[in-house]
């Protein structure tokens, strides 16, 4: 009886119990620019913000830099950008010419990721909260508006 509790015990540590799957927009894999393996249910359960651009859109490229400073003064929400509509060597080129390294960026050649956001245009930004929310804002905020957005996401101790 003892070794039965025991091994209970071990089975419900180890995650055995039932879990909930992620929602199905978080449900895809990506290529980064780079080539590596990007999974959408990764970002469940933290605050995310996905940026979608493309690199021949001219908001898009005024915004680049803005969007990078943001991402880095908020290390507790994770920042994805999402390409689509273009090349992937002027995908690279656009973030390269905007110093764009401190967040993943997926090649979306097939815009298979921008239809399971269903974002149909560029620039928007998809905020996900740590329970899974998604909120869409299409267009470009202000760097103020946008780093009060991402604040917004983490939440209070």
């Amino acid at each position: 009886m003892r070794i039965l509790g025991l091994l209970l015990g071990v089975l419900l540590l180890a995650g055995c119990a039932e879990r909930t799957p992620p929602p199905e927009k978080f449900q895809f894999t990506a290529k980064t620019l780079d080539g590596a393996e990007f999974r959408g249910d990764k970002l469940v359960g933290q605050p995310a913000v996905l940026w979608f651009w493309t690199p021949w859109c001219p908001s898009c490229n005024a915004e680049a830099e803005t969007v990078e400073q943001v991402a880095k003064r908020h290390g507790k929400v994770q920042f994805v950008g999402v390409a689509a509509e273009d090349q992937l060597d002027a995908m690279k080129k656009f973030v390269s010419d905007h110093k764009m390294g401190s967040f993943p960026h997926l090649a979306d050649l097939d815009g298979s990721v921008w239809k399971r956001f269903g974002v149909t245009a560029q620039p928007t930004f998809a905020f996900v909260g740590t329970d899974g929310s998604v909120e869409l804002l299409t267009g470009s905020p202000t760097e103020q508006q946008l780093d009060e957005r991402v604040s917004s996401l983490v939440p209070k101790p």
